[in-house]
């Protein structure tokens, strides 16, 4: 996330990357994670300028509670995101398939919302967990939205103008 010339943003820290939002005015959650706030300031700066088919990885761990650890920096996940147009189309990870690991992000997610107050917060999913404790062989996942492929094809601009079922759509 730097720029040409001399002058270049530090993004590698929370203090950092707040110097840069504030540069770009994005106003950012001043208790958000690093994590989280990186994730903010690309979705403000970034993404839609990603209008050729874009590869993202590299994401934070605290954004990717069901994603695994990439052995390489346990800072971040081995999850990618496709965009195209400006869009996301496709989100996929490699999965976590430790327990131990698992139940710890859960109570530093999940349990930390709830307790400053989040109602939507999940509890934690203890029978997820116990499950895994007895054993999942690698896997992983790759989603893509019917919807937002027909949004695509379709240059729309809105989700909205592209659902099967009108629940969502505005009432006119």
């Amino acid at each position: 996330m730097a720029h040409g010339g001399a002058d270049k943003d530090n993004v590698a820290t929370l203090d950092g990357l707040q110097r840069f939002a504030k540069k770009k005015e994005v106003q950012l959650d001043l208790s958000a994670s690093y994590g989280h706030a990186l994730v903010e300031v690309f979705e403000a700066v970034a993404e839609a300028q990603l209008i050729q088919p874009t590869f993202i990885t590299g994401y934070p761990i605290e954004v990717s509670p069901l994603a695994r650890k990439n052995d390489a920096n346990p800072a971040m996940v081995d999850r990618f995101e496709l965009y195209i147009g400006g869009r996301e189309l496709a989100n996929a990870f490699s999965e976590l398939n430790d327990p131990a690991d698992q139940r710890e992000r859960f109570l530093r997610t999940d349990g930390r919302a709830r307790e400053s107050g989040d109602d939507a917060a999940n509890p934690i999913d203890d029978d997820y967990v116990r499950a895994l404790e007895y054993g999942m062989p690698p896997a992983a996942g790759e989603g893509i939205g019917i919807d937002r492929l027909v949004m695509l094809l379709t240059n729309s601009a809105s989700i909205r103008d592209v659902i099967l079922f009108p629940l969502l759509r505005p009432q006119r």
